[in-house]
């Protein structure tokens, strides 16, 4: 009993510390704060979800650039994402609120431009995260629709009953984000099994039965340019097989990215400044090498390449598995795909509505979002705008071909750059960040990590708006351009023009903390909970 009693009283003494550094950035704490460092991580590992993004782009990268630059590729791209979630860790320890790129910005920016920063980032963060959700649910959509075709039970995929799948799919998501929050975590310790043991266990079942195997020279070293249309030439012949090597990176870069889901979940994780940070870098290093082990797997099993690349299923990894085990055990093997699927959207939901209502609640938005259900303790508004927006970014794909893999290049772009802006804002101001800097400290690194980062970021960020196939006709255009442009255009003249007036950002509520004299770096529980108080009931009132 008194070990029971010394446990309860230390969770208290943690909870209420977190409580308290959020009260120091002026907020209020809203949502339940019951998940571990297990639970942040799994939330990042699961909207990684390697199998998702490498079952929904496999046909892609098979076409542009083939298996060599689907592995060499993904191991550079790794390397280079392992450093920015590395840079974004030192940020989130820092700054550990649901807010996540945004708020950083905010924090990090001068105070002239905290406003102006915080209001850009949040709308590109926004973006990719909306485009997130939409790449890995319509491609789930995509998934079960090509599933119902394999024992020939006479349906027929058509672009509008994907898109009428797609739409389940999203419903489901938002229910369970609505009024299931409560078996969130749970859900998400399954979702760690399926895609760590499970996607592990299909790996190993794909090698080990494979009739044959391809060696090593068509893995690392065969180039395929799929990307000319109707027998025109590819980008390789058009432009250069650089060109058609860097375009080929979409698919590893795209699986990579959503990882911002532990910094936007932090309010609901305790020890928030350690675990979230541990999150981020985790989740992408994990991800890293499941990947490898899976994409390996499915490249040394493809049987007939031609074969696989033409399926009558439309869908390579479907391909391979019939191949291997035959339809009936490619369905079971398939199901577990879709599983982890639509495990990985739902927590994408869970973390873009996080995200729009911290956004809403510093009048990012309208503030009709930033409302939590007293009974289910969920931003249910949030959720539900998720949910309608990612379905509106879809609608294109009722006319193009290509729309696809430009959700994915507008979710990989939009959340890229968003995370670069607070990191650059660090690199360029990095004595003023070293003074806000949490126990997740890269020292002497950190400026060598974070140029290391923005760079990458620069160059993904040209290269996602390029061309994938030749000729680019309004069938085959990448609108990635438009859409990441009129984010872009808009939410500039839109401060220009009136936001400027009233949008401060979060900013605001920390200055008033700061004037209150809360300490921003080391937390006084006792000393500073009515300093807490007050400071959030400003923020309340202001935001009224």
């Amino acid at each position: 009993m008194a070990s029971l009693e010394i446990e309860r009283q230390a969770s208290n003494t943690v909870d209420a510390q977190d409580e308290d550094r959020l009260a120091q950035f002026g907020y209020k704490q809203e949502l339940k704060r019951d998940w571990g460092l297990a639970h942040n991580f799994g939330v990042s590992f699961s909207i990684i979800s390697v199998i998702t993004g490498l079952t929904t782009l496999f046909e892609y990268g098979l076409n542009t650039g083939g298996p060599a630059v689907m592995s060499i590729g993904w191991i550079i791209v790794s390397f280079f994402t392992l450093m920015v979630a590395t840079a974004m860790g030192e940020i989130v320890s820092a700054i550990p609120t649901s807010g996540g790129p945004y708020f950083w910005a905010a924090m990090m920016a001068p105070p002239r431009w905290s406003p102006f920063a915080a209001w850009i980032t949040g709308w590109f963060n926004l973006l990719g995260q909306v485009a997130v959700t939409t790449g890995i649910s319509f491609g789930l959509a995509g998934l079960i629709a090509t599933a119902a075709t394999v024992k020939n039970v006479g349906y027929e995929p058509t672009p509008a009953k994907t898109i009428g799948i797609y739409a389940a799919v999203l419903v489901s998501h938002g229910l369970v984000n609505t009024f299931g929050v409560r078996v969130l975590k749970y859900l998400n310790n399954v979702s760690i099994v399926l895609h760590s043991a499970g996607v592990t266990a299909l790996a190993v079942a794909v090698l080990a039965k494979a009739p044959k195997h391809q060696p090593a020279s068509f893995v690392f070293g065969y180039l395929n340019d799929g990307t000319g249309e109707d027998g025109s030439p590819g980008w390789s012949e058009r432009a250069s097989p650089a060109y058609l090597v860097v375009c080929g990176s979409l698919l590893a870069q795209y699986t990579l990215t959503g990882f911002d889901a532990s910094a936007h979940l932090s309010e609901e994780t305790r020890k928030a400044s350690w675990s979230a940070p541990i999150g981020v870098v985790s989740s992408v290093g994990f991800s890293a090498v499941f990947g490898l082990l899976v994409l390996l797997s499915f490249l040394f099993s493809i049987q007939d390449f031609e074969a696989t690349l033409s399926s009558v299923y439309s869908q390579p990894v479907l391909q391979i598995l019939i191949d291997v085990f035959g339809e009936d055990g490619a369905l079971v093997l398939f199901t577990l795909i879709i599983l982890c699927v639509w495990h990985c959207g739902l927590f994408s939901m869970t973390s873009n509505s996080r995200m729009m209502f911290a956004f809403a609640r510093d009048g990012g938005i309208h503030p009709f979002f930033h409302q939590v259900d007293a009974r289910f303790r969920s931003p249910i508004r949030a959720v539900w705008l998720a949910a309608t927006l990612s379905f509106i970014l879809a609608l294109p794909s009722l006319g193009s071909d290509v729309a696809f893999a430009a959700a994915t290049s507008i979710a990989t772009i939009g959340l890229y750059i968003s995370y670069g802006i607070p990191i650059l804002l660090g690199l360029i101001w990095h004595r003023e960040f070293v003074a806000m800097k949490g126990p997740f400290n890269l020292r002497g690194f950190s400026r060598v990590v974070a140029f290391i980062a923005v760079a990458w970021i620069i160059a993904i960020t040209v290269i996602f708006v390029l061309p994938t196939a030749n000729p680019v006709t309004s069938q085959t255009l990448n609108y990635t351009v438009v859409a990441v442009g009129i984010i872009a255009i808009g939410a500039t003249l839109a401060w220009v023009l009136w936001a400027r007036k009233w949008f401060t950002g979060p900013a605001a509520e920390v200055t008033e903390a700061m004037r209150l004299g809360v300490d921003l770096t080391e937390p006084r529980v006792e000393e500073n909970k009515e300093k807490g108080e007050k400071v959030t009931g400003a923020a309340i009132e202001s935001s009224d």
